[in-house]
């Protein structure tokens, strides 16, 4: 017989029992103090301005390019 037979006679083999898959258990990340956390928030912030800000300039630049301000 096939496995196709033994699957359809119920007959399963006995590597389908098998578990073999294995879960990964998640790393656990050491926890940070309060301050640290706060430093790091804050450096996103500043990131966040910062992009911010060139997202300004380039869109006052594009603005120049399109109506025809741009240096030749």
């Amino acid at each position: 017989m096939n496995d196709k037979e033994l699957f359809e006679n119920n007959c399963l083999p006995l590597f389908w029992l098998e578990d073999e898959e294995t879960v990964e258990t998640p790393k656990m990340t050491p926890k940070k103090d309060l301050q640290t956390l706060l430093a790091e928030l804050e450096d996103i912030q500043n990131r966040i301005e910062d992009l911010s800000a060139k997202e300004w300039l380039l869109e006052k630049r594009m603005h120049f390019y399109k109506a025809g301000f741009s240096p030749q």
